[in-house]
């Protein structure tokens, strides 16, 4: 006789009459542990439901056997994959990966290995293999690869190539740094805007608005607008992975009951699918719930990753479970259907029954091999099922769990050398005191989302001030931070940064000392911390910083960028330079590299290509002021003096509060003839920072040039007091004293001058001064010092 393809027997005849009293899956996933005849009738049963074509009649139990095993073939390979990515094991998931892509070659595997490839660095790997793709996650995976690979073109094209953008807000991000780096701002700016649209958390479009100066107020960013798109996108999210639960159901993770279903995330075949699904696993449910469960889910429950020993403790007896925000008669119901239903069943067949080992709960049998009472864990030390006189209808409430289960967890960090026996919990507690595992309150998510939005608001305020360089108002804002987030690595890098473009160099080298301190292995920012070492002239610590990066991290451009400012330092520009173009090679765009390189080069005076390490510096980063500075003063050192100025007004759009890019403005002017602007340009640099000397040095000289000596022996006198060991200083005051004829002030300048170890051609030129100070009309042709 003939049922289906399957040849019959008395075996099997036994099964097809319990299968029709078997109809919940839990119920067929039960049958698992019967003999492999059982299995097999219950497999062409399931997949009747899930795969019409299986139910005719030529269809045999071999060719759905090799089915079910390629199937298992497959998700055993790409979870392992899966598994590998996230262990770091990026070699082993690739040849894994290539295996799978082999046997099963479908869009998903495909997009599956590129990503084994871009997380491996090789990004020319994936680039092949993803070419032509047309799946928006192929896509996406494309793009990213040619912009790793510099494609810029490409990249746009394989994002564009639809009307929606793949990948969500990381599209638009992407699509965002694609168009920056091609010199394309407008669009940039409108690819990062519709990042931070889709998701409010994508903090790096965020900042790149920042660094682009179009960044609006992080108080509108991240307000009422972004909560109620992140409490959107997190209710969606509860919903597709909860199956539609509600959160009044608290689910013990090592057992199955009647209303809950245990979920699992599985690879699954096929072009069009997703990577990942979630799939229902051995629900059981009300008879009157059957349908529902079933049109939520196609599988029955034994479709699993890989063979594992706790099925058939997940298939046991289901131990009482705790119902939260549910009546007792209600639960008791439930309990009573399922209890009548499992005694039907298992008085029918008596002789099929499970052996007793596997029959008794889990914890028991735990408790037996480790000689603990069986109800030892539901007595007054259990954290999770003990019940307070204060709870209504006997059920702890939300907080409380997890107020307890942080307790808990504290106990056994402090405890861990304890045995099991000492603590008086089970395993089965241990696994319950993990309050991720269920839904969160309403009440706490919004409560979540606006602590989230507020600490986000005074970060991006601080760091909009900072790159706009109102420096002030930027520490000011970063002072309302915690204690925490104030003394991370990147909040005290945007401090240090704050006092370097105030040119307080001794508060930025306290707080990069802290930062480096508390993250020795962060090299964020440590380019900044030698630039600060550099002005303060702290060669040996410069030196021990660049040998400490180094050690740390040989492939950072940070690392050497600190080397070459330390030989810069020492005045070896040549080696120096090595340094800076290592940095460019372990980076092309890192803007500050190009312009360390630019400095030097214009130090060893080969201006042209100096000139072209600052617009490629730009070409990177058009508001990286610091390019503009010194493409200035290259073409000031030539006497090119109307292309200083516009390079000059070009930093002072972006950083209009630099007091040296305001005095070398005034200088390009004074040259120029325009001594009133120039003046002008002058006290504004001094207002801008009083302690700056240059600006009052050139100022006096400035008025020097149009006699007015009275005003200009006021300044410098005021300097002297200031900087007394410039030697530029007493040179400038004997030259004044000698036009005002007073010689004896003007030999003692000239002297301490001398005394303070001046350039050689100072002071050659100082010498020269003081032998013609009886010749008063030689002296006035002399040359400015």
């Amino acid at each position: 006789m003939l049922i289906f393809g399957f040849v019959q027997n008395p075996e099997r005849q036994r099964f097809i009459r319990l299968r029709d009293l078997a109809r919940s899956p839990r119920e067929k996933a039960r049958l698992l542990k019967f003999p492999l005849a059982a299995r097999d009738l219950l497999l062409r049963d399931n997949l009747t439901h899930t795969h019409p074509s299986f139910c005719s009649p030529n269809a045999t139990a071999p060719s759905l056997l090799v089915q079910f095993r390629r199937q298992n073939m497959e998700t055993l390979l790409a979870n392992c994959v899966e598994k590998n990515l996230t262990q770091f094991m990026f070699s082993n998931a690739i040849f894994l990966c290539e295996r799978l892509l082999a046997q099963f070659p479908s869009e998903v595997n495909l997009q599956l290995l590129a990503r084994c490839y871009l997380s491996n660095s090789q990004p020319y790997s994936a680039y092949y293999i993803l070419k032509g793709s047309k799946t928006p996650e192929s896509r996406y995976l494309f793009a990213f690869s040619c912009f790793k690979l510099d494609l810029l073109g490409e990249a746009e094209s394989a994002l564009l190539s639809t009307e929606q953008v793949p990948g969500g807000a990381a599209g638009h991000y992407l699509l965002g740094l694609i168009y920056r780096y091609a010199g394309r701002k407008n669009s940039s700016i409108q690819q990062f805007r519709m990042a931070l649209s889709c998701d409010p958390l994508c903090w790096e479009a965020y900042a790149e608005l920042c660094s682009l100066g179009a960044a609006g107020e992080a108080s509108v960013v991240f307000g009422n607008v972004a909560a109620q798109r992140l409490q959107k996108t997190n209710v969606s999210q509860r919903i597709n992975f909860s199956g539609g639960e509600t959160m009044d159901h608290l689910i013990d993770s090592d057992k199955v009951s009647k209303d809950t279903c245990v979920w699992q995330t599985e690879h699954v075949s096929g072009e069009n699918q997703q990577d990942l699904k979630v799939k229902q696993l051995g629900a059981e449910i009300p008879p009157d719930s059957d349908k529902q469960c079933n049109g939520s889910s196609h599988t029955n429950g034994w479709d699993l990753k890989t063979p594992s020993p706790v099925l058939t403790q997940v298939l046991d007896a289901p131990p009482p479970m705790l119902y939260k925000n549910m009546r007792r008669p209600e639960v008791e119901g439930l309990m009573y259907v399922h209890g009548e239903s499992r005694r039907k069943f298992m008085s029918e067949e008596e002789s099929l029954e499970a052996p007793e080992e596997s029959g008794r709960r889990r914890s028991a049998r735990i408790a037996a091999r480790r000689k603990i009472p069986l109800f030892h864990s539901y007595g007054k030390d259990s954290h999770v099922l003990h019940h307070s006189p204060s709870e209504s209808n006997g059920v702890p409430s939300l907080s409380s769990m997890i107020g307890k289960c942080r307790i808990q967890s504290s106990k056994e960090a402090t405890t861990s050398g304890q045995s099991i026996g000492d603590t008086g919990s089970s395993v089965d507690d241990e696994q319950n005191s993990n309050p991720r595992g269920s839904s969160p309150n309403p009440f706490s998510l919004m409560s979540g989302i606006s602590e989230v939005l507020n600490l986000l608001k005074i970060l991006g305020d601080g760091h909009r001030h900072l790159l706009m360089y109102n420096c002030q108002e930027a520490l000011l804002i970063y002072q309302k931070l915690s204690e925490k987030q104030y003394n991370t690595h990147w909040v005290l890098m945007q401090v240090g940064k704050a006092y370097v473009e105030l040119q307080d160099y001794f508060n930025a080298d306290s707080v990069f000392t802290l930062a480096h301190q508390k993250s020795p292995y962060a090299l964020e920012g440590m380019d900044t911390y030698s630039t600060v070492l550099y002005h303060l002239k702290e060669e040996m610590r410069l030196g021990y910083l660049a040998q400490e990066l180094i050690a740390v991290d040989r492939l950072s451009p940070e690392s050497w960028c600190a080397s070459g400012n330390y030989y810069s330092l020492r005045k070896d520009h040549e080696a120096a330079l090595k340094m800076f173009r290592r940095a460019i090679q372990l980076n092309d765009r890192f803007t500050y590299a190009h312009t360390l390189c630019g400095h030097e080069l214009a130090a060893l005076e080969d201006f042209e290509e100096a000139e072209r390490c600052y617009r490629k510096a730009l070409s990177i980063d058009t508001r990286h002021y610091n390019a503009w500075y010194g493409l200035g003063m290259t073409y000031l050192h030539q006497e090119k003096f109307e292309f200083a100025q516009h390079q000059f007004q070009m930093a002072l759009q972006i950083n209009p509060r630099s007091s040296v890019i305001l005095c070398y403005f005034g200088i390009a002017l004074h040259e120029s003839k325009r001594n009133d602007e120039a003046l002008k340009m002058m006290e504004k640099a001094i207002v801008a920072d009083a302690r700056n000397p240059l600006s009052k040095y050139f100022k006096a000289n400035i008025l020097a040039d149009l006699g007015d000596y009275h005003r200009a022996l006021e300044v410098l006198e005021e300097l002297k007091d200031s900087a007394p060991h410039e030697s530029s200083v007493h040179a400038l005051l004997g030259k004044i004293y000698k036009q005002v004829k007073l010689y004896d002030k003007a030999v003692l300048n000239f002297g301490t001058a001398l005394d303070l170890n001046p350039s050689p051609s100072d002071t050659v030129k100082i010498k020269a001064c003081m032998e013609r100070l009886t010749v008063p009309n030689e002296l006035e042709t002399e040359e400015d010092l």
